[in-house]
């Protein structure tokens, strides 16, 4: 069977309420007029970045695959590990599969692919959070060391650190040199400067619509470069978002109430070294996790004393019947304009400084999917996609699924999502 190619592309923290402005603007235009829509794509819970990817080429929901947080539960540490590599990720991957198929891949700072032999061109997304280590050299550890040394000799200038914009103007120009060289079966590249630049300023910002805009132009180098190539026609092109953000005021330390409480104890660094009761935050929501002998009534009752910034409380059960870690206590979630953050060293509540500077998020995610306009979206164009179709909604775990079908492939075992047929011809 003749391969088919595949080009996925994912904008990070790009959501449906967004589509009306990228309509605007020439590349988008031209992607969506010829691409099948869902308008409105579900995404799973907590909506953080490294769960969201690892759904999307999955097909399963975070419980499924183990990736349940963007970080490892590290309250002694400073700056806890990411996870970074693939052999966190507990179930089979759209990569494999493609791998087990022929198809050389390709792989641009998608989340969790660290060190990953499936991949043949890997960039992966991983920063030094160790004072010892080196960015340069920890980034070619996780990765295919001669490919990102090749681009780091040809495009290294671009790039100031992890710094956006530059970071995503250096990949971009390292993809447009993959397609030319390389010509990979499957490319899935991870565009972060939106995300970003919403985190810093806020959502619906003159700086978002300006990463909007430079996003549009990334989309138009990786187009010129599919079709000098000859290749843009009969390429699959899906892309599409991972979950949106939401403004927020004020952060949430729901360790400051625990340490008060006596349930943990910090040392003199004010990092937390001894814990019966825990938040570990992401962001809009928090899992709550306690060791035998805490009482979870006491708990909860001390969570239903702040019904001015938790939305709801979810026991482990509910936890898991929506997708979130299973081995939590509690999944809690914050109303709208606040977030958690793991710490315990600083006040409950603290406001963010939305006028200047500050060391917090003006925007951001990991809200449950249910939350009202909080939803991302994909289009998809390419050989066998109804250019015309337009599907009002799914989810994010749907995708892989979709994406796999598009190029005649499938996953081996049973997932949560299901094939999108409406986007066929």
């Amino acid at each position: 069977m003749k391969k088919k190619r595949l080009y996925m592309i994912s904008l990070d923290a790009f959501g449906a309420k967004d589509l009306a402005y990228a309509r605007t603007l020439p590349t988008f235009k031209y992607l969506l007029d010829r691409s099948a829509l869902v308008e409105k794509v579900e995404t799973v819970y907590p909506s953080l970045t490294y769960i969201a990817h690892t759904s999307i080429v999955t097909g399963v929901h975070p419980k499924k695959h183990g990736i349940t947080n963007n970080t490892y539960l590290q309250p002694e540490r400073k700056s806890p590990d990411w996870h970074w590599y693939a052999k966190d990720i507990q179930v089979p991957t759209l990569f494999d599969v493609a791998h087990e198929a022929g198809y050389t891949i390709a792989s641009f700072l998608w989340p969790v692919m660290g060190r990953n032999k499936a991949i043949t061109y890997n960039f992966t997304e991983i920063f030094a959070n160790r004072p010892w280590q080196s960015q340069a050299l920890i980034s070619l550890w996780a990765s295919s060391p001669k490919f990102v040394f090749d681009l780091e000799r040809k495009f290294g200038k671009i790039r100031k650190g992890i710094n956006q914009p530059e970071l995503d103007h250096f990949l971009t120009a390292g993809i447009v040199d993959t397609i030319h060289t390389k010509n990979p079966d499957l490319m899935a590249i991870h565009l972060v400067d939106l995300d970003s630049t919403r985190h810093q300023f806020g959502v619906d910002t003159k700086e978002s619509r300006v990463a909007i805009e430079r996003m549009d132009e990334h989309l138009k180098q990786i187009i010129t470069a599919m079709k000098e190539k000859g290749i843009f026609e009969e390429t699959v092109l899906a892309v599409f978002g991972d979950h949106y953000q939401l403004d927020a005021h004020t952060v949430v330390r729901l360790n400051q109430l625990f340490k008060m409480q006596g349930w943990l104890k910090e040392g003199k660094d004010g990092l937390i070294q001894e814990w019966d009761v825990l938040a570990k935050g992401a962001d809009g929501s928090c899992y709550i996790y306690t060791k035998s002998g805490i009482n979870l009534a006491d708990v909860q009752k001390l969570l239903e004393k702040h019904p001015e910034q938790i939305e709801t409380i979810y026991t482990q059960a509910e936890a898991a019947e929506l997708g979130a870690n299973d081995t939590c206590s509690f999944l809690v979630e914050a109303k709208r304009g606040y977030y958690f953050i793991s710490g315990s060293d600083g006040p409950f509540l603290e406001k963010i400084n939305l006028d200047g500077k500050t060391a917090f998020h003006k925007g951001t995610h990991g809200y449950s999917p249910k939350k009202d306009h909080y939803e991302t979206t994909l289009f998809i164009s390419g050989p066998g996609i109804d250019s015309a179709a337009v599907l009002p909604a799914a989810r994010l775990i749907d995708e892989g699924p979709t994406f796999l079908h598009a190029i005649g492939l499938k996953f081996p075992d049973v997932v949560d999502g299901k094939v999108l047929n409406t986007l066929f011809k």
